[in-house]
């Protein structure tokens, strides 16, 4: 497998060095650090050949969307992962929302980092579950902006909003179909109707769609298994 181009943003340089440690070893080849976004941006033009861009998202403040936007314009081809915690959910779910590739929480394991950059370089979107469950469970603000048609206008079936909302739990497919007692193969089915009625990219992407319009998870009730 080809080495991967990565461009480490963060403040703080203890975090920089033990991402580079964690690296050391993978196909992620660290071609360059900066402690500010105007690092990265100012050395763009130099250098494009950058395949993804790690995060953190202190450096973000409050200026996510047109952080995330100037290095979109800046490395258009560059993959971009956000590295934040759990204490921050309204932040990681506006990059997100913003166009980020990846957002991922810092207490993430070393294995778990390398899976989820790769499934990023695969076009994968990833978003830690766990913020979504804060999120359904109302510890936290949902404030993600997103353009798409109000729950009535989707015209999603009764069968759809049941998926939709064990999707929001954070259930498989595997788990769906059996508690509703259908095929996998339905499932998917599904779901692939859900994703064009919400114009939606995966399932993530569903999950805070519906959490945007007031469709919570299944009940405590029904996740016993």
């Amino acid at each position: 497998m080809s080495d991967v181009r990565t461009y480490l943003v963060d403040a703080n340089r203890l975090s920089r060095d033990g991402l580079a440690r964690i690296f050391s070893e993978s196909r992620f080849q660290i071609i360059g650090e900066a402690d500010g976004l105007s690092g990265l941006l100012d050395q763009s033009g130099e250098d494009g050949g950058v395949d993804l861009i790690i995060l953190d998202s202190n450096i973000l403040e409050d200026r996510v969307g047109e952080s995330i936007g100037a290095l979109r314009q800046a490395l258009p081809n560059a993959k971009t992962v956000i590295l934040g915690n759990s204490q921050q959910p309204e932040v990681l779910l506006e990059c997100f929302s913003a166009g980020a590739d990846g957002c991922l929480l810092k207490d993430i394991s070393s294995a778990a980092l390398l899976e989820s950059l790769d499934l990023v370089l695969l076009s994968e979107r990833v978003f830690p579950s766990q913020l979504l469950t804060l999120v359904m469970r109302g510890n936290a603000s949902f404030g993600v902006r997103q353009p798409v048609a109000a729950v009535s206008e989707a015209r999603l079936s009764e069968r759809e909003l049941q998926i939709l909302r064990y999707l929001v739990s954070g259930h498989s497919n595997k788990v769906i179909a059996n508690r509703l007692d259908v095929t996998e193969a339905t499932v998917k089915v599904h779901l692939k109707s859900i994703l064009r009625k919400i114009k939606a990219q995966n399932r993530t992407q569903a999950a805070i769609w519906a959490l945007n319009h007031g469709l919570a998870g299944t009940p405590a009730s029904d996740m016993q298994f």
